[in-house]
């Protein structure tokens, strides 16, 4: 049975039941995709490596707003 066909089996036994719909196939795939790579690159500056990306720009935000102590 493919993907289409459970999505369509799950579908029509929702709307026999009376109960929410699921959601179609790929619909979370980019966010989760994204999470992912969110996760790999906050490890990787954990573990003391170079910050990439998104977590570069997040990073150089966080130093740039915050205020800097006067001596």
């Amino acid at each position: 049975m493919s993907i289409t066909q459970q999505y369509l089996l799950d579908a029509y036994r929702a709307q026999q039941l009376g109960t929410a719909t699921p959601p179609a196939p790929g619909t979370h795939d980019r966010q989760v995709v994204r999470e992912w790579h969110d996760r790999r690159r906050f490890r990787a500056v954990l573990a003391g490596r170079p910050a990439r990306g998104r977590v570069r720009r997040a990073l150089r935000r966080w130093r740039t707003t915050r205020p800097h102590a006067t001596g």
